[in-house]
Parts: C-alpha cells; structure tokens; sequence
C-alpha cells in the first residue's frame, strides 16, 4: 500500500505525514505515529481503552518474528476490512488511534528515565581555587 492509498483511506480524518520506516511506512499526525503501513496492511495504535473495540470488530495485532526467531507484538491493531471502504468508519478508528497514541505519548514523558548501564558515573569537576 503506497502513501496516496494510505490518505485516500484516511481522508475524512484530515492530513497526515507519512515517513517510509523499515520496509513500512509510519503515519503521523500532531508529531505521533498512530497507525503503521506494513506489507501492503494498515495498523492502528491501540491502548487499554481501544482494545476491546478492535478485539470486537475482529482486528489482530501487529507482529514480526526477530533474527533470533522471537515474535514481536506491537500495540498497533490492524485496520478492518470494512473501514477500508468506509471513509467515516476509517475517520472513527484512526481518531482513536490518535487519543491512544497521544495518551502513550503522556505517560512515556512522566516515566522516570533509567541510566544506561554502559555509562560510567562522571566525577565531579574540582572546584576553582579562591
């Protein structure tokens, strides 16, 4: 699925930035990715509140198996066949997409960041002699 059929699906939810990404494509809107394009299927960010919605309309995650043969599943939800072809049930699911994706945005500036255990704690410059 190239950008133009991303937008065209999308285009009573309004403008879009799309930014190619891993062999994918990420789509942005008030500077967050809330759905990803990947092999030729749209997914939406989902959260503890849009879950159950997807689950109901039949939806399934996105996943992806690593190198060392992990699976990966990722918190975006595949779109549903039937707002392919529906502009306002499209415009409805990616509005939520956006609420989860900004919610996630939120609460991943609140998390307290962790130091990196490569690094080495620096030692305190001597102070100038008076």
């Amino acid at each position: 699925m190239d950008a133009e059929a991303v937008r065209e699906i999308l285009r009573e939810f309004g403008p879009v930035v799309i930014r190619r990404m891993f062999g994918g494509q990420g789509v942005y809107r008030e500077g967050v990715m809330f759905a990803l394009e990947a092999g030729g299927e749209l997914y939406l960010k989902v959260d503890q509140e849009s879950l159950d919605h997807f689950r109901a309309l039949g939806s399934r995650p996105f996943a992806y198996t690593t190198k060392d043969g992990r699976t990966t599943i990722m918190s975006y939800w595949l779109m549903p066949e039937s707002a392919l072809d529906d502009p306002g049930e499209a415009a409805e699911l990616a509005h939520m997409a956006l609420k989860a994706a900004l919610r996630a945005k939120a609460a991943g500036g609140r998390k307290a960041k962790k130091p990196s255990p490569a690094r080495k704690p620096r030692k305190a410059a001597p102070e100038p002699a008076p």
